[in-house]
């Protein structure tokens, strides 16, 4: 037949019309692939933590906040405010000529007690030689028992005489001591080595100690930095959980991207209701190397998070991907699954998986995302590793 060929091109060019438009029309409806952001699952360790729920703060071992145990007008004031001092030097100094010269009276009384105390003691010394000689000569018949009795009575009132002498020079020496004390009262002296961190009042004023309920501010604030700790408040659910020893890190606002290891050593044994809604448990730790907080001072808002357990080399997911129902959602093959898993510990940011994935499987990070749902077609915008 002539016209076979050409009914025969005719068909083809039809059939590649249709499966063109066909195309067309496949590619022009089709949706576009949900795009999500997805970690692959690895290996690692997990801790299981708990952390402040307040801002923390470097606190010294050793702070005090002094001030005079009386009042009086400031005579002396050797220190400025960032002074280094060491112990017992003088900080404050009252005006206390009156008890200077209280304390002069005393030691000059008791000069006198111990000269009359002298006086009183030879005088016993001899009564007692002539009463001893009375016994003697008595004993030859060549004194007589009167004489004898005047000799040994003397010597016994001359004997009680030394006696109180002595308690008179006891007197005085302590009322030296409580001279001495008075005086010191106007002195204000560090108990330790450390630096001036406040100084309120100047030279002339008047200080007074603070009433009973009336908080006033100290004379002078002592700090020692030599060593810091952190006080952390956690939540009153979490405490139980923590015991001393426990290992810690350390992280400060001041110093960002750095943590400094630490040891628990001190759980409050009560709770504080500082607020309401918030009740928490205050807790110590120390830095492992006190060579690290040589830099830092007193008053950092630090944070705290306290390692209740670990686990290494475990298979981890971002605790983000987890779903309620210990569920994620895993990519395989350019769809969406959903995978039911058996977590083990978990923070903030990892979660352990017991089972229900493999090492390299991709779970979806990005769940909120509209679109991403179990059976969608989707595609990975990043991938990146679980730090």
């Amino acid at each position: 037949m002539p016209n076979s060929p050409h009914r025969v091109r005719n068909v083809i060019i039809g059939l590649i019309s249709v499966l063109l438009v066909g195309g067309l029309i496949f590619f022009a409806t089709r949706k576009a692939p949900v795009l999500v952001v997805a970690k692959a699952v690895d290996r690692g360790t997990v801790e299981a933590l708990v952390a402040n729920t307040r801002a923390g703060t470097v606190n010294a071992c050793r702070r005090s906040k002094l001030a005079p145990t009386i009042g009086g007008r400031i005579e002396r004031l050797p220190v400025h405010k960032g002074d280094r001092v060491k112990a017992n030097d003088v900080l404050v100094e009252l005006w206390n000529d009156d008890l200077n010269a209280q304390l002069v009276l005393a030691k000059n009384e008791l000069q006198s007690a111990q000269a009359r105390e002298q006086q009183a003691c030879l005088m016993a010394a001899n009564a007692e030689r002539e009463a001893t000689r009375a016994v003697e000569l008595q004993k030859k018949n060549l004194a007589s028992d009167d004489t004898v009795d005047r000799a040994v009575t003397n010597q016994k009132a001359q004997a009680a005489a030394c006696a109180a002498s002595r308690s008179d020079v006891d007197v005085s020496r302590a009322r030296v001591v409580a001279a001495q004390a008075s005086l010191e009262r106007t002195v204000l002296r560090a108990p330790f080595d450390g630096y001036v961190a406040e100084l309120n009042g100047e030279l002339g004023e008047y200080v007074t100690p603070s009433p009973p309920g009336i908080p006033t501010p100290p004379a002078v604030d002592l700090v020692d930095t030599s060593c810091l700790y952190i006080l952390a408040p956690i939540d009153e659910v979490d405490a139980p959980r923590i015991r001393v020893g426990m290992p810690a890190r350390i992280t400060l606002d001041a110093f960002p991207g750095r943590s400094f290891k630490g040891t628990v050593r001190r759980i409050a044994p009560y709770v504080l209701e500082v607020e309401k809604q918030a009740r928490t448990v205050d807790v110590e730790a120390v830095f492992a190397d006190p060579e690290e907080y040589k830099a830092l001072l007193p008053g950092y808002s630090a944070d705290l998070e306290i390692v209740l357990d670990a686990r290494e080399s475990v298979l981890r997911i971002p605790t983000e991907s987890l779903l309620e129902g210990k569920r994620v959602l895993v990519l395989n093959g350019g769809k969406i699954e959903e995978r039911k898993i058996e977590s083990g510990l978990s923070n903030w940011k990892v979660t352990e998986v017991v089972s229900g994935l493999n090492e390299g499987d991709f779970v979806i990070v990005s769940v909120g995302r509209e679109g991403v749902k179990p059976g969608a077609t989707a595609a990975i915008e990043t991938t990146t590793s679980t730090k």
